[in-house]
């Protein structure tokens, strides 16, 4: 078996990131609550994918790679980060996004700008059966002008990135040994490509193999995340030479709270958004963590989280998203 330290990376992230008990909201759901940081993970403006864009990019550098080509929504976290990933190593970000153009450059796309990136928007409706042909034509295009060209899927969702999340559980199980608290029953994250919750599969089954993954969808539905985790999850763990395996129905996925749609603020999520701040002074947004924030919540409501347990809420990031939706938010 390997260590995921024998796989090559670049130092982006500012780790390990606190992983803080949250007392006042603990108290008030009857659970003892603690939260991943990751959005302290700093480069770029912070968030889960600087993890996996630390292997993605090594490989972009080792392969001699000049023009980085990605996707994701209007306010992606992963898009934005990719994009400061490239300005780091001298590679030109390209940005196929899922919307119209904006009437304004708020939030990630205005840091986009900042980190020049060339965006192309894509129709919603037809984004899906568009954007493997329209991340192809750049690569294509790059081709022609003799430079070289990476794609790098939607979320940074592949087994090589998932490797940062298997990282992230060997980095809680570092934080908690001093006070020997045991492993979290359950670890919550936001789910919109799968790779993050892949990563925390593989980490989880090779070293507490009693604690849940629940991964809140804030785009797809469950059957669709579950063979595309699993499968993920299984070839993570073969290039760790790490003897798991996964079904479908191994992943746990909540997809009653993506609300109205991805990108969409949802009344449950600007909810939870206000309740953290004001109890913790932890700041959500409304697209990833606040969904995910309510959906963790529901499932104590409901006792499919029991009171009693030991939580792990994973923090994704996505602060700049709040101020593109300020008069949605105030409205509430």
């Amino acid at each position: 078996m390997k260590s995921v330290e024998e796989f090559e990376r670049v130092p982006l992230g500012f780790f390990p990131t606190p992983h803080e008990p949250l007392l006042r909201l603990s108290e008030a759901l009857g659970i003892t609550l603690t939260i991943k940081r990751d959005d302290y993970s700093g480069f770029g403006g912070g968030g889960n994918k600087v993890r996996k864009l630390e292997y993605l990019m090594a490989e972009a550098c080792k392969t001699g790679v000049n023009v980085v080509i990605t996707t994701g929504g209007h306010q992606s976290n992963h898009a934005r980060m990719v994009a400061a990933a490239a300005r780091k190593f001298g590679m030109r970000p390209v940005l196929v996004l899922r919307g119209n153009p904006p009437a304004s450059w708020q939030g990630n796309l205005l840091l986009d700008k900042l980190f020049g990136a060339e965006v192309q928007f894509l129709d919603p409706d037809g984004y899906f059966s568009q954007i493997e042909g329209a991340m192809q034509a750049h690569a294509d295009a790059a081709l022609a002008q003799g430079e070289t060209p990476m794609i790098i899927p939607l979320g940074g969702a592949t087994p090589l990135g998932a490797l940062g999340y298997v990282r992230a559980v060997e980095e809680i199980a570092a934080q908690l040994a001093p006070s020997q608290m045991p492993a979290p029953d359950f670890i919550v994250a936001p789910t919109g490509s799968g790779g993050t919750l892949a990563g925390l599969h593989v980490g989880t089954r090779r070293y507490w193999p009693n604690t849940k993954v629940i991964g809140v969808s804030v785009s797809a539905k469950a059957d669709w995340f579950q063979p595309r985790i699993a499968g993920m999850a299984q070839d993570c763990a073969d290039l760790l030479q790490w003897p798991q395996q996964w079904q479908p129905e191994d992943i746990w996925i909540e997809d009653g709270y993506v609300g109205q749609a991805y990108g969409v603020p949802s009344d449950g999520g600007i909810a939870a958004i206000y309740q953290l701040a004001q109890l913790e002074g932890v700041l959500l947004d409304p697209v990833y963590t606040g969904k995910a924030m309510h959906g963790l919540f529901s499932l104590v409501e409901q006792g499919r989280i029991p009171q009693g347990s030991r939580v792990t809420f994973v923090h994704c990031g996505g602060s700049p998203a709040l101020y593109p939706f300020a008069d949605r938010l105030l409205e509430a």
